[in-house]
């Protein structure tokens, strides 16, 4: 049976939203450590545990690492419009701050990507700083990832605080870990190590394709994950959108050859963060998936800020649950 993941965050902070959750066929959670620590959340990790408690649920807990993406630094929230002005600086000086390794990358005409390209811009100078012009406008807020468009540059393996997280996960209840832009089995066996040395070896390790670098490294990459995680959105940033479809179907081919689980995640159920039902082609999205081969399905924004957490998970579980009893049908038919 497929398995049903949700993720935590302000609109699902109480006990009574998770076990709710759970009630509608959830089977666990993710927890989005980007911009912080289970030490900081918690308060909401009491409330997930007691909530599957009350379900009767064993319920899987899913940590996000901030592994190697690059993210921008601390900058008050702004609203950005097409043609505004943006300056890319170091951290200290003003501008929106980004990592080192990104500003001896940039050159005049890069395109860079924001928050997962919600928002675009076009460096049109360089120098101490990077002036540049908004393609696509968006909010921009701390900590949202930052690509160059056509370039391959990452930050370490694991962060400082990915080790402290490793060290804690034991005491949360963790019992697996998502490592985010994975591009070769080596950094799999790094994260195995890592976990083996803080005593939580049984933890699983999921492995996110985010860019063309993991697709084509798939070969290294599938025998050290424990499940292969189809990361829809920076993975999109790295190809046309168009293109997006025939890798996900890639993927879940070599996922399905090597007989190794796979989840499919991002904008699954979109535009149920402000509705209450799913558009048709989000319900047809998840109903692909699972024919596709998917272990797990797996839902962000929609439970962590979104305005009907349970709901979602409804139509995610239902969804899924419709699309394999049309595989088992089908199965038996033939």
């Amino acid at each position: 049976m497929i398995e049903i993941f949700g993720t935590l965050g302000p609109a699902c902070a109480d006990t009574e939203t998770i076990e709710n959750m759970f009630h509608m066929g959830m089977n666990g959670m993710r927890l989005n450590l980007s911009h912080g620590s289970l030490k900081d959340s918690s308060r909401m990790l009491d409330a997930f545990h007691t909530a599957a408690e009350k379900a009767g649920r064993k319920a899987e807990l899913l940590i996000d690492m901030q592994g190697p993406e690059l993210r921008i630094g601390k900058i008050k929230e702004q609203e950005y419009q097409k043609n505004d002005p943006v300056i890319f600086t170091a951290a200290g000086a003003e501008g929106i701050p980004v990592p080192d390794i990104v500003l001896e990358a940039l050159e005049k005409g890069d395109t860079v990507l924001i928050d997962d390209g919600k928002v675009e811009a076009l460096v049109t100078e360089t120098g101490e700083s990077f002036a540049g012009v908004i393609i696509r406008g968006g909010r921009i807020r701390s900590r949202k990832s930052i690509k160059i468009v056509g370039k391959d540059i990452s930050g370490p393996v694991l962060t400082e605080t990915d080790l402290e997280n490793i060290a804690d996960a034991e005491t949360y209840g963790v019992t697996a870990l998502m490592q985010p832009f994975v591009t070769d089995g080596s950094q799999l066996k790094e994260v195995r190590s890592a976990l083996e040395k803080a005593g939580c070896g049984h933890i699983r390790i999921f492995a996110k394709i985010e860019n063309l670098q993991g697709m084509a490294n798939l070969d290294s990459i599938i025998p050290e994950a424990d499940m292969i995680v189809i990361a829809r959105g920076d993975l999109g940033n790295d190809m046309p959108l168009w293109d997006l479809p025939a890798a996900q179907e890639y993927i879940a081919g070599k996922c399905r050859q090597a007989h190794t689980p796979f989840m499919v995640v991002t904008e699954m159920l979109a535009s149920m963060v402000n509705r209450p039902v799913p558009t048709r082609a989000e319900v047809s999205d998840i109903f692909r998936a699972v024919q596709q081969g998917a272990s797990a399905v797996m839902v962000t924004n929609e439970t962590a800020v979104g305005i009907y957490p349970a709901e979602v998970i409804r139509f995610l579980k239902q969804t899924s649950a419709s699309a394999e009893n049309y595989i088992a049908q089908r199965v038996y038919a033939d």
